[in-house]
């Protein structure tokens, strides 16, 4: 493909959901996102994992609330601040996760992608893809598998 200058235009460029938790913008990649709504009604599990906020009904489906803030470690939002849920499926399983607040769609082309930091947090090193430098923001892309792998891992090291 050209541009009208002659100039060859980048085709490979990936389309990701930006989701917000606090002023951290994050990437997931359209692909894996199937939902976007207020979550509502989530009735907790007992002794389920700090991240698991409970299960929610999503037309007929039961669904397992993840709170991205908890997988993080980020200190939890102020009571009655507002939230919103990204409808995720891994496995045959459906999971909510719920952030503080969703953005647009961006269309991001290799340009702008980085490798994650070296100094990123590990928590999110182990499930981030990479970043992106946009404006003066940093966007990083997380790797839903490895997100909600959570439970997997840990099991595995009980064993």
């Amino acid at each position: 493909m050209q541009a009208a200058n002659g100039n060859a235009v980048p085709t490979d460029t990936t389309d990701y959901v930006t989701v917000f938790v606090g002023e951290t913008m994050f990437g997931l990649t359209i692909d894996r996102v199937h939902d976007v709504f207020v979550p509502a009604g989530i009735t907790p599990v007992p002794l389920a994992p700090r991240e698991i906020v409970g299960l929610l009904n999503l037309r007929g489906r039961v669904v397992t609330a993840l709170c991205l803030r908890r997988r993080l470690g980020i200190p939890g939002r102020e009571a009655g601040a507002a939230e919103m849920a990204i409808g995720l499926e891994q496995s045959g399983e459906t999971f909510a996760l719920i952030v503080d607040g969703v953005g647009e769609v961006l269309k991001l082309g290799a340009d702008t992608q980085e490798p994650v930091p070296i100094n990123l947090d590990a928590r999110w090193r182990d499930i981030s893809l990479g970043v992106h430098r946009l404006d003066g923001r940093l966007l990083v892309i997380l790797d839903v598998d490895a997100l909600l792998a959570f439970g997997d891992a840990r099991e595995s090291q009980v064993a």
